[in-house]
């Protein structure tokens, strides 16, 4: 495991039972709080997402990763959002979760995606339903999905199995 893969492990607090009995949930929060584990991060981030037109980030710490990504690389980013919280019209894609169904929306009109190479951002790559999802949305609005990026993977999970052909880039798994 790299430097920045040691310091995620490090510093991620897992949490069981959470947000359900079963589930393990891997807490971030520290590792974002920390200056140079954020910043190792979104160096790390911003590296494999060198070349993007656009970062779209994950509803809700995707935002916060991809935030950092795109100011990096001087590049834009699209709020990817969890149903509801954006006004209409939205694009919308519905997908299952490890322990629910969920939707994701991004706007209909003000943002053109067509064409433009969009690396997507987010937190923890688990069964891959909401990266996969993401994928989706996007490419119904033309865009080209060149992969995605995650601070740490859940190998057990098998994500990278619901996004293939994908390319995902981790920077910890565990």
């Amino acid at each position: 495991m790299s430097d920045v893969g040691e310091l995620i492990v490090e510093l991620t607090r897992t949490v069981e039972d959470f947000p359900q009995p079963g589930v393990q949930f891997c807490d971030l929060s520290p590792l974002l709080a920390d200056r140079h584990g954020l910043a190792a991060v979104t160096d790390a981030l911003a590296e494999i997402g060198a070349g993007a037109d656009l970062i779209a980030g994950i509803d809700a710490r995707g935002f916060l990763l991809g935030a950092a990504v795109a100011t990096r690389l001087g590049v834009g980013i699209l709020a990817v959002r969890k149903g509801g919280k954006l006004p209409p019209p939205v694009f919308r894609e519905e997908y299952r979760l490890e322990y629910g169904n969920a939707v994701l929306e991004i706007p209909a009109e003000g943002i053109d995606l067509t064409g433009r190479r969009v690396w997507i951002i987010d937190d923890v790559l688990a069964t891959g339903g909401t990266v996969a999802a993401t994928v989706r949305l996007l490419q119904t609005c033309g865009a080209a999905v060149a992969g995605a990026a995650v601070v740490l993977e859940l190998t057990a999970l098998d994500g990278r199995a619901a996004v293939a052909p994908l390319p995902v880039h981790s920077l910890a798994r565990v």
